[in-house]
C-alpha cells in the first residue's frame, strides 16, 4: 500500500524559504539563522535548496512564539529536544505498557 500523497503528507518538503517567508511573515535570513543554528532544519532539495514540511513550518510559527517571549535560540533548541525526548519516552511506556498488560 502506498504513502500518503505529497499534499496529505504533513511531512513532505514542498515548501521553499521564500514561500515560508511570506506565509509566516519572517525574513528569509531568519529562516536560514533558525536552520544553522539546528532549531529547525527542512530536508534540501536534490539542488541544494531548503525545502519545508506543514510539520516544520508549525515548528517555525512556535520557535516566533518563544522568541517573541524573550527565548534565545539555544534556549528554544533545547525545548525541542526535550519535547522530542519526552514524546520518545511516552511511545516507550505505553508499548512496555501494552506488553505487561499483554501478559
Amino acid at each position: 500500500m502506498p504513502g500518503p500523497a505529497p499534499l496529505d503528507d504533513e511531512h513532505a518538503p514542498m515548501f521553499t524559504v521564500g514561500q515560508v517567508a511570506d506565509m509566516l511573515d519572517v525574513r528569509q535570513a531568519f529562516l536560514r539563522r533558525i536552520d544553522d543554528h539546528r532549531v529547525v532544519s527542512p530536508r534540501r532539495s536534490a539542488g541544494g535548496q531548503r525545502r519545508y514540511s506543514r510539520h516544520e513550518i508549525r515548528q517555525v510559527q512556535q520557535v516566533v512564539t518563544m522568541m517573541d517571549e524573550g527565548m534565545t535560540l539555544t534556549a528554544i533548541r533545547r525545548i525541542i529536544e526535550l519535547e522530542h525526548e519526552l514524546a520518545r519516552l511516552t511511545r516507550e511506556r505505553d508499548e512496555l505498557r501494552r506488553r505487561l498488560e499483554g501478559t
